[in-house]
């Protein structure tokens, strides 16, 4: 069995860096391309020898169109604004789609859920399986106790982050409204200051830190009066998304079209 060809959009950034090792280090999977915008120092290189893999015989090109036509799958860890032109390339070829990029508004989903009725598309903000796996037990928790029990999610990430909320936590904190019965649009806390007022019962709340080089920590603090539940995801290194998201374009290509996420990828039960 020949080995699924992926491609890579924005080859060139730490992450696009992390996503072509990956790539490189997985049984099954081969590199097949990679872009970057327009005047960058990485277009016409070898995106093998960029990453020290060996030579591929390939180019890294700013041809989003030309890459999707050429692989079984694509990975996106870009920016939002690029997202609809993506989705709508991934729907024209027929080629596995799989979008890590975080700071999504309605209208890219819009534009994921249009595509999708033509080629298999996996959103998740975070891949890694222990963030989903926290994912999951956020939402069974906020099931089992009562609105006397405060919600705060709290993440914290490298300085050049440009999104708060990360995606990761509005993932965590619809998980959480999920898990309560309700819209997280409807009960969210994004950020205080000043006098707030008292809080308001039934709302999730979130904080943002930025510093250092942190590549992601998430806690889910569930308060009661006397007592406390923290559930924590700590990633030290971003190879830990690298990974999921290889893992999502071996397990799409060939699915048939649709909208997924990592809990398919995974395996794991939706409640």
């Amino acid at each position: 069995m020949s080995a699924t060809r992926i491609g890579i959009l924005g080859i060139g950034g730490r992450m696009g860096f992390a996503m072509a090792r990956a790539v490189a280090a997985t049984e099954g999977a081969a590199l097949g391309g990679g872009t970057e915008r327009p005047g960058s120092p990485h277009l016409g290189q070898d995106p093998g020898l960029l990453i020290g893999s060996g030579a591929t015989g390939l180019k890294v090109t700013d041809d989003a169109a030309a890459l999707f036509g050429a692989v079984d799958a694509v990975l996106d860890f870009s920016v939002p604004e690029t997202l609809a032109t993506h989705a709508t390339l991934a729907a024209n070829s027929g080629t596995a789609y799989v979008v890590g990029t975080t700071g999504l508004e309605h209208e890219h989903f819009e534009a994921l859920h249009a595509a999708a009725k033509s080629c298999a598309i996996v959103q998740s903000f975070n891949m890694s399986l222990g963030v989903n796996i926290l994912a999951g037990l956020t939402r069974q928790v906020a099931a089992a106790l009562g609105e006397d029990w405060d919600i705060e999610i709290v993440e914290m990430h490298h300085r050049m982050k440009v999104d708060a909320p990360s995606g990761t936590a509005i993932l965590l904190g619809e998980q959480a409204a999920k898990g309560r019965g309700v819209k997280l649009d409807a009960v969210a806390d994004r950020g205080r200051d000043g006098i707030t007022g008292a809080r308001k019962a039934g709302h999730i709340g979130f904080a943002s830190l930025r510093g250092g080089n942190v590549a992601g920590e998430h806690t889910v603090v569930f308060a009661a009066d006397n007592e406390r539940i923290e559930l924590s995801h700590k990633a030290t290194d971003r190879s830990i998304f690298a990974r999921g998201a290889v893992r999502a374009a071996l397990w799409a290509h060939g699915k048939a079209p649709g909208l997924y996420d990592m809990n398919d990828v995974l395996g794991l039960a939706k409640g």
